[in-house]
């Protein structure tokens, strides 16, 4: 009998992680079993972690332990079993998996270029996240970048809703004016800053540790980059947004306290796990409640507006742009580090958790290799 190979993380202490094997179990018609060849794991798959509760991310993929949960993350896959007409053994995808070797989906509503899963409690759960891309006609794959895209698509998709959020709403008064972007090193926020520098009348400044300055820096999206403790060197009377990608309860606290014309407070994420302040504990602070950032909402409302090929069409153009440069074999912006088998894999996610890692280095993992 086959077995796949998991890893799971306490909910209330995600430093605990482990790995356990489990038997699998035969195929209902209709199911497929994709074997999980790759997939990334990035500060954003810890923001998922860190909200698991409030923002369902557990219920993807149940353990059936209880204080358990699998961490979902995106990553390339392979179909070696099929007891569904429309999908076949060989078939590439690519979406959100858990952390493991392999994953039973039941596919529905098939698309040249994607498939649905429609497993029964995942039906409740937000639909972006239950597609999967089919390798041979997604518009956005190409075979030579597996692992930047594993590592930067969904961030990037997040970077670029975010910045057509802020558009939308005409950064809420605050253009121009400035965009306050925190853990400017980690990828989604240069994702949106590399969008929010094309914008006119907005100054895109990076707040970030002193030891990742240069490196943030030197991508040329952010048109200033200070550290954490050098807010004082932007005026306290500019109209101003603030993007959280770090969730850093005393530096929501600096600037709530110090910018009186602060427009908006935009929730992303938790990079800063040690430092997590839910949204609802700034509520004696002066200025804009700080407000979670949905993706999937505005997915839906560009969607209706603009229809899916418009959408398509759109994102496909910003992500070519976006990878075009990333990738630029002089000065690449992200470098991938693979890491095989369950003992590198908890190497590995130990080192995200921690924050503390090179922001030039991409974590590519896999449980169904080494």
């Amino acid at each position: 009998m086959s077995t796949t190979t998991q890893l799971l993380v306490r909910k209330d202490d995600l430093a605990s992680i482990r790995a356990r094997t489990v038997d699998d179990t035969p195929l209902a018609e209709g199911q497929v079993r994709l074997r999980i060849d790759s997939f990334a794991l990035t500060s954003n798959n810890i923001t998922y972690a860190a909200f698991g509760e409030s923002m369902n991310y557990w219920q993807f993929f149940p353990t059936g332990e209880d204080g358990w949960g699998a961490i979902p993350v995106w990553g390339f896959g392979s179909v070696v079993q099929s007891l569904h007409p429309g999908v076949a053994v060989g078939e590439r995808l690519y979406g959100y998996v858990p952390m493991a070797s392999s994953v039973v989906l039941t596919p529905q509503r098939l698309m040249p270029s994607r498939i649905t899963d429609g497993t029964p409690h995942r039906e409740a759960l937000p639909a972006v996240y239950n597609q999967y891309f089919r390798c041979a006609s997604d518009p956005l794959y190409s075979e030579g970048t597996e692992d930047l895209q594993a590592l930067l698509r969904p961030l990037f998709i997040t970077s670029w809703l975010i910045d057509d959020f802020f558009d939308d709403n005409d950064f809420f008064g605050a253009r121009p004016g400035v965009a306050l972007l925190s853990s400017a090193s980690s990828k989604t926020a240069y994702g949106t800053a590399f969008q929010l520098h094309q914008r006119e009348g907005v100054e895109v400044i990076g707040l970030t540790s002193a030891a990742n300055k240069a490196f943030c820096q030197s991508l040329g999206c952010y048109h200033r980059v200070l550290a954490y403790d050098e807010l004082d060197q932007v005026p306290a009377d500019v109209p101003c947004v603030y993007i959280d990608f770090a969730g850093n309860g005393e530096l929501r606290r600096a600037i709530h306290t110090r910018f009186t014309q602060l427009r908006h407070d935009c929730v992303i994420g938790g990079t800063h796990v040690e430092q997590l302040a839910p949204p609802g504990s700034a509520k004696d602070l002066p200025g804009p409640r700080a407000a979670f950032f949905f993706a999937p909402a505005q997915i839906k409302k560009r969607t209706e507006e603009w229809g899916a090929d418009g959408f398509g069409q759109r994102m496909v153009q910003a992500w070519q742009a976006f990878i075009a440069e990333v990738a630029q074999p002089a000065t690449p912006w992200l470098l991938p580090e693979h890491h095989d088998g369950t003992a590198a894999a908890q190497a590995a996610y130990a080192q995200v958790l921690s924050g503390r890692g090179d922001p030039r280095v991409g974590h590519i993992l896999s449980l169904s290799r080494g």
